[in-house]
């Protein structure tokens, strides 16, 4: 049995084969103009999905490469910052010595106090510091606000809060850009981190107690002491020849002779006084409090503005000098700790940048592999549907000539 075909079929067919060929053709044309194998989903659902997914994988690494340059800039600043305030302190520091000697006069140490409060504002304005958005560095979450200010007491305040803000720079991992200034510069340890020494602003020798160590920690009670000194004559003008180390309820701990430089030790604690204390003068122990770093500055001006040329006022010099030496380093360790913190911040993002770079690549590479057009074989693919299109359409053409009237004479 034969099927029989009609011209406008055989023309609906030729023309059809035609146009397919033309359409593969264009298909090629367009792969190898934009060198990509998918020009839509229908070309290869599969393929197309795990194209978005890897794109989205880019979009993604490369907004944690943004994070990371916000980071690195943010933390460079702080740096810089941490390391200018070392630097104000060393001087400080410097000065503190310089004034200390007895060969200085009240002028000479009044001209040391007038740039030790210049060195304060300096210490100020670093920690102002505000970034090239114009953000403090050291107030927290509360960026526009300045961190720092002086009140009518002259006395420093923190106006920022304790939010420590972090960038994400991959999936799995943070880096906090900055520090907050109450853990940089307010809440810093004095004394020598476990307890503080003082002496009495009453006291007429020339008694000086020296920051002491910790011998034993526990026994550390965290008590309140008081070194009273006196001699058998009870005169406060005469020195004193024995000391009595009494606890915060007034309960002696021992009595002994006073030598010079001698140790005492009590309770985990070991200090030494020198000079000639007088009877009745005494000198305090307790724990270790907390104090900012602008106030242990503004005190030492203070101390050295407080220099009249007396025994006493130099006495009350030199171990306020001595307390702020311990205070300062407190406030150094601190500022290098920080300091330290922030470079291995910097080292990790650093490293994470270089991880992303190399993961980026990895997807570039899937992607490419993906998407990508293998141009010898679509060039070679045209060629062979060119050679097709030419043949549907000569055949086209010599159907469309088929007719009964062709052959009649």
């Amino acid at each position: 049995m034969s099927m029989r075909i009609s011209t406008s079929q055989l023309f609906q067919l030729g023309i059809k084969s035609v146009l397919d060929q033309q359409a593969t053709v264009s298909k090629l044309q367009q792969q190898i103009a934009s060198g990509k194998r998918i020009q839509s989903p229908a070309d290869d659902p599969a393929g197309a999905v795990r194209i978005l997914d890897v794109r989205q994988a880019i979009d993604t690494t490369s907004q944690y490469q943004r994070n990371i340059n916000l980071a690195r800039e943010r933390l460079a600043v702080e740096d810089s910052t941490l390391d200018s305030s070392v630097d104000v302190l060393q001087r400080v520091r410097e000065l503190a010595i310089q004034a200390n000697n007895d060969t200085q006069s009240p002028q000479t140490r009044a001209a040391i106090a007038t740039e030790i409060r210049q060195r304060l504002e300096d210490l100020l304005d670093l920690a102002n510091t505000a970034g090239a958005n114009g953000e403090y560095i050291f107030s927290g979450f509360n960026t526009k606000t300045q961190p720092f200010a002086v009140d009518g007491a002259g006395n420093h305040v923190y106006q920022g809060d304790q939010g420590q803000r972090f960038l994400q720079v991959s999936a799995t991992r943070q880096v906090a850009d900055r520090d907050t200034g109450a853990d940089v510069f307010m809440n810093l340890a004095t004394g020598n981190g476990s307890f503080a020494v003082g002496d009495n602003t009453a006291n007429t020798g020339s008694g000086l107690i020296d920051p002491g160590s910790v011998t034993d920690y526990a026994a550390l009670t965290g008590d309140d002491y008081r070194i009273v000194f006196s001699n058998g004559a009870a005169d406060p003008s005469a020195p004193a020849d024995q000391y009595e180390i009494l606890d915060g309820n007034g309960n002696s701990l021992a009595t002994a002779a006073y030598t010079p430089g001698a140790a005492i030790e009590f309770d985990g604690i070991q200090t030494r006084i020198t000079g000639a204390p007088n009877h009745g003068d005494e000198f305090n122990v307790g724990p270790s409090g907390i104090q900012d770093v602008f106030t242990t500055v503004r005190d030492l001006a203070i101390a050295l503005e407080g220099d009249n040329g007396t025994l006493q006022s130099r006495t009350r010099l030199h171990n306020a000098t001595s307390q702020f030496l311990m205070n300062i380093d407190q406030a150094e360790d601190k500022l290098l700790q920080t300091r330290a913190a922030v470079g291995a911040r910097m080292n990790v993002v650093d490293t994470q940048e270089n991880l992303n770079e190399d993961f980026t690549l990895n997807l570039s590479k899937t992607l490419s592999s993906i998407e990508d057009l293998d141009f010898a074989e679509a060039v070679s693919l045209l060629q062979q549907q060119l050679v097709g299109l030419e043949a549907a359409q000569a055949a086209f053409v010599r159907v469309q000539g088929l007719s009964l009237f062709d052959y009649l004479r």
